[in-house]
C-alpha cells in the first residue's frame, strides 16, 4: 500500500501583498513514486501566513475521502498552529492565552475541519535547504502568486 505525501508552501510578495501557495502530492512505494499531483493558487491581497495554511488545506481538502497522510511544511507556523497551539484555542473559544482573537481563524477552523477526516502526521523541514520536494512546492507557491503580482513596465 503506498504511503501519501504532501509538501506544502507559501510564498507572498511584501507581507500583505500579492501570495500564492502549491502543493506537491505524491504517492510512494518506498523510494519509487507511484502517483503525483500538484495544485497550486493565489489571492491578490494576502500575507504568507495564510498562504502557508491554504497549502495545507488544500492538500487535505483534495483528498477524496479519509486518507493517512503525512504533510511536510516548512512553516513553524502551521506545524506549530495544528499540533500544539490549536487546542488551547479551541478550549479558548478561538483565542489565544492572552485571551486575543487567534488570527487567521477563519483558516485555522477550516484546516482543522480538514484534518478531522483524515490520519495526519505533521512534518517540519527547514525551507530553501535543498530539499527537492519542498523546492518543488515553493516553485508552486510562485507560480501560484504570479497571477496576481504587478506587471512590470516594459522598456520602450
Amino acid at each position: 500500500m503506498p504511503e501519501l505525501f504532501a509538501y506544502t508552501d507559501g510564498a507572498c510578495s511584501g507581507n500583505p501583498g500579492p501570495g500564492g501557495w502549491g502543493v506537491l502530492m505524491q504517492a510512494r512505494d518506498g523510494d519509487r513514486i507511484v502517483k503525483e499531483r500538484v495544485l497550486s493558487g493565489g489571492e491578490a491581497d494576502t500575507t504568507n501566513n495564510r498562504m502557508e495554511l491554504l497549502a495545507a488545506i488544500s492538500a487535505l481538502e483534495a483528498l477524496k475521502r479519509g486518507a493517512a497522510i503525512t504533510i511536510i511544511t516548512d512553516s513553524a507556523y502551521v506545524k506549530n498552529g495544528v499540533s500544539q497551539w490549536i487546542h488551547g484555542w479551541k478550549r479558548n473559544g478561538w483565542r489565544t492565552a492572552d485571551r486575543k482573537p487567534v488570527k487567521n481563524v477563519d483558516l485555522w477552523q477550516r484546516l482543522d475541519e480538514a484534518q478531522s477526516q483524515h490520519e495526519v502526521i505533521w512534518k517540519w523541514i527547514k525551507g530553501h535547504a535543498g530539499h527537492a520536494e519542498n523546492e518543488r512546492a515553493d516553485e508552486l507557491a510562485r507560480a501560484g502568486m504570479a497571477p496576481f503580482k504587478p506587471k512590470k513596465p516594459t522598456a520602450t
